[in-house]
C-alpha cells in the first residue's frame, strides 16, 4: 500500500508541531494539504512547508479521492460534527483530544465509524514517547511489583492569564477535566488498564473570571463549566487512583503523577510531554533513583498517533491510540461531571485493553 496521505482541518497553534513533524520525522504519512476558516493559516502553512493544496472548505478535503485520513484540529465543541462528516465522507479520522464533549457524541462516532469499517484514532499520543514506554516496561516486568493505586495532579490558576482567547476553556466542553485530563487518564489507563468505576466531587470556585491577556484584557468571561474536579477510580485490576484538576488555584511547581507497587513507587514524567525523567522508590535503596528512558521519541513528536495510524492502515494491525481508547478516555473524563452531579459511584461500560508496546525501529520515524 502506498504511504497514507492526510488532510489537516484546522490550522491553529497545535498544527505548527505536526506540520513539522509529519513532514521532516516520520516516513509512514504524506501531507496532502491543509484547510483551515482563516484563509491566510492555511495558505501560509502551504507556503512554509512546501505543501501540495489549500482546501478552501473542509468539504473539498473529505471528497479529495487521494486522502485518506483526516486530521482534526479543531476546537473541542467542533470534534464531534468535523470526525462525524469526515466519516460520513469515507475518510479515516485521527482527531486532537477529547473524541467529543459528551458520551453520546463519541458513542455516535464510534457506532458510525465501525458502521463504515473505518479507523478512529486520537490524542493524546505523549504515551507513545519515550517517558510514559519506558515506565510500562518497569512496571509490566514488576520493578515496583503489584501494582496498588496511583494519583494525578494538574494544577494551575488557569489560561486567561496567557492565552490569547481562553473563554473556551470555561465553557461545556472546556475545563480542567476535558482540557488536561485526557494526558493524565490516558497515560494511566496505558499503564494500569480499563476503570470500572469512579465517583468524584466538582466545583466551579469563581463564577466570573477576568481576562489579562492580549488582545481581550479587561474582558470578563461567564464560567459555564466546573473547575476544581477531584476523583477516584476503581480500576479492573483492583489498584484505586485518584485524580485531581483544577483552574482555581496557585501551585509553585509542576504537579505530579505516581503509581504505587508492592515493592516501590513510580514518579512518572509529565504526562503532557513525551520524555521527561522517572525516579523510583524501593526500601532497598532508601531514596529516590532516577531510570533510564529505554524507548524512541522523548522530544516532542506531537503526530506520533497519527504516523502510527498511518502505519497501522498499510500494515491491517490496530491503531495504539485508537478508538477503544480514546472512548474508554472519554467516558472516564465526562463520568466524574455525571457521578459529580448524581454523588454517587458510576459503572463504566465501554471495553478498554491496553495497545501494543511501541517497538524501537532500525529507522527512527518508520513504525512497527
Amino acid at each position: 500500500m502506498k504511504k497514507p496521505k492526510v488532510a489537516f482541518i484546522g490550522v491553529g497553534s497545535i498544527s505548527g508541531i505536526y506540520l513539522d513533524n509529519l513532514s521532516q520525522v516520520f516516513k509512514d504519512v504524506q501531507i496532502a494539504g491543509v484547510c483551515d476558516l482563516i484563509p491566510e493559516r492555511a495558505i501560509n502553512a502551504k507556503e512554509k512547508y512546501n505543501l501540495p493544496r489549500v482546501y478552501d472548505n473542509m468539504f473539498e478535503a473529505f471528497e479529495d479521492p487521494t486522502v485518506d485520513i483526516i486530521l482534526n484540529l479543531t476546537r473541542p465543541h467542533q470534534h464531534f460534527e468535523v470526525t462525524r462528516l469526515a466519516l460520513k465522507h469515507g475518510k479515516h479520522v485521527y482527531t486532537e483530544k477529547p473524541l467529543g464533549i459528551t458520551m453520546e457524541e463519541g458513542k455516535a462516532l464510534v457506532e458510525l465509524a465501525n458502521q463504515r469499517g473505518l479507523l478512529l484514532a486520537g490524542a493524546p499520543d505523549t504515551f507513545l514517547g519515550a517517558g510514559l514506554q519506558s515506565c510500562r516496561k518497569y512496571i509490566d516486568t514488576g520493578m515496583i511489583g503489584e501494582p496498588v493505586g496511583a494519583a494525578a495532579f494538574m494544577i494551575c490558576r488557569g489560561h486567561e492569564t496567557w492565552h490569547p482567547d481562553p473563554d473556551f476553556y470555561y465553557q461545556p466542553g472546556g475545563g480542567p477535566m476535558l482540557d488536561m485530563g485526557p494526558y493524565y487518564i490516558t497515560a494511566l489507563v496505558s499503564l494500569l488498564g480499563p476503570v470500572s468505576r469512579l465517583v468524584s466531587a466538582s466545583k466551579s470556585t469563581f463564577k466570573k473570571r477576568m481576562i489579562t491577556s492580549q488582545p481581550h484584557a479587561g474582558m470578563e468571561m461567564e464560567v459555564n463549566t466546573d473547575t476544581y474536579i477531584a476523583g477516584t477510580m476503581q480500576f479492573a485490576s483492583g489498584a484505586i487512583g485518584t485524580i485531581f484538576t483544577t483552574f482555581d488555584v496557585y501551585y509553585p511547581t509542576q504537579a505530579r503523577l505516581e503509581i504505587y507497587g508492592s515493592e516501590g513507587t513510580l514518579i512518572l514524567p509529565d504526562p503532557n510531554y513525551f520524555g521527561g525523567p522517572i525516579h523510583i522508590f524501593r526500601p532497598e535503596a532508601g531514596k529516590m533513583e532516577e531510570l533510564p528512558l529505554l524507548f524512541d521519541y522523548q522530544e516532542n513528536s506531537r503526530g506520533l498517533g497519527l504516523a502510527d495510524m498511518a502505519a497501522a492502515l498499510k500494515a491491517g494491525r490496530d491503531v495504539r491510540a485508537g478508538m477503544e481508547q480514546i472512548y474508554h478516555v472519554l467516558e472516564i473524563l465526562t463520568g466524574f461531571e455525571q457521578s459529580a452531579k448524581a454523588e454517587g459511584w458510576l459503572e463504566l461500560t465501554t471495553p478498554y485493553h491496553r495497545p501494543q508496546q511501541m517497538k524501537k525501529a532500525a529507522l527512527k520515524g518508520v513504525l512497527d
